[in-house]
């Protein structure tokens, strides 16, 4: 029998932390690819990429998000899938544009509404460096990430029909039930791939507890062949990542998802610092992590050629 083979997604900029948290944060086109590169070159199977602006606020801009891939394609074989989260308060059809365009291999697929709420995070910028960053973060607070069954049927049929593998990120239990449901209408395709995102204020909290319960409810649900990874916020996303790498799942690490390098405070220079810290312990523990042609077959992807950037 073959040993499976850990798949290591960065996440490289994502549209939740702000310029003034870290002067590490990639923004602009140079910037999220040179990053994006840099991981890929340490080892990464999977990039997500969100783009931002050369002032780091989020973007839905295509032109922009196109230059981006095709930098990093140029450069790389690795997987580069898209955000369709995009930033609260964008449309769905605005989320989704990119799809359409660019017929990425994979792209996240949200599972459901909920409160996604940042705005705690805006207590600690006492001199933001940009206008934006403050109401950005303030705002989240009355506001709800609105995905619809309408929403999410959408999304995952616009996904199958250009091709895109959808990533389903999980923010709470009850979204499971939601993808069982359009795994049994017959338009979800296997194999799943899930993303628990755990610890967002709104959604289920980040507790070892919480990890083994999304993982026993989802294969209950929608089969034991379901293949998953788990996001987790913050400080302790390596001790996370590591716990769902030993109950069988893949890992995700990436400035996106947290700027430190460990729960110290000592922030993160680069994705491909946290891509190389992951890999290192996943070596130790005898993991062997997959490379992006790897990754393809196992999730059955259908390869960078067939990509419209």
């Amino acid at each position: 029998m073959a040993k499976k083979k850990i798949i290591v997604q960065a996440a490289i900029t994502g549209a939740i932390h702000t310029p003034t948290m870290t002067p590490y944060l990639p923004v602009g086109v140079e910037g999220i690819a040179r990053n994006a590169i840099d991981a890929a070159n340490a080892g990464a199977s999977i990039l997500h990429i969100h783009t931002r602006k050369e002032n780091g606020e989020p973007s839905s801009d295509v032109g922009l998000t196109r230059q981006i891939l095709s930098k990093i394609k140029g450069a790389s074989d690795v997987i580069i899938g898209i955000t369709t989260g995009g930033a609260i308060g964008m449309s769905v059809k605005e989320r989704l544009a990119p799809i359409s365009e660019l017929q990425p291999e994979i792209a996240s697929c949200n599972s459901g509404s909920m409160n996604f709420v940042l705005s705690e995070l805006s207590k600690n910028l006492e001199n933001p460096k940009y206008d934006w960053e403050k109401p950005f973060l303030e705002g989240t607070y009355g506001k709800v990430f609105l995905n619809t069954f309408e929403d999410l049927e959408y999304c995952i049929n616009i996904m199958n029909e250009n091709g895109t593998k959808p990533e389903f990120e999980i923010f709470d239990v009850g979204m499971i039930n939601n993808l069982a449901y359009f795994l049994k209408k017959g338009i979800i395709k296997k194999p799943m791939y899930l993303q628990f995102v755990l610890g967002v204020l709104g959604g289920i909290p980040l507790t070892i507890q919480n990890v083994m319960f999304l993982i026993e409810t989802a294969k209950k649900q929608l089969g034991d062949d379901i293949m998953f990874s788990m996001i987790a916020g913050g400080r302790r996303n390596f001790r996370y990542e590591t716990l769902s790498a030993i109950c069988g799942g893949n890992v995700r690490v990436g400035l996106e998802d947290s700027i430190y390098l460990n729960p110290a405070g000592k922030l993160a220079e680069s994705n491909a610092q946290q891509v190389e810290k992951i890999i290192d312990i996943l070596h130790k523990l005898d993991f062997e992590v997959a490379t992006p042609d790897e990754a393809r077959e196992m999730l059955q992807l259908k390869g960078k050629n067939n990509t419209n950037f």
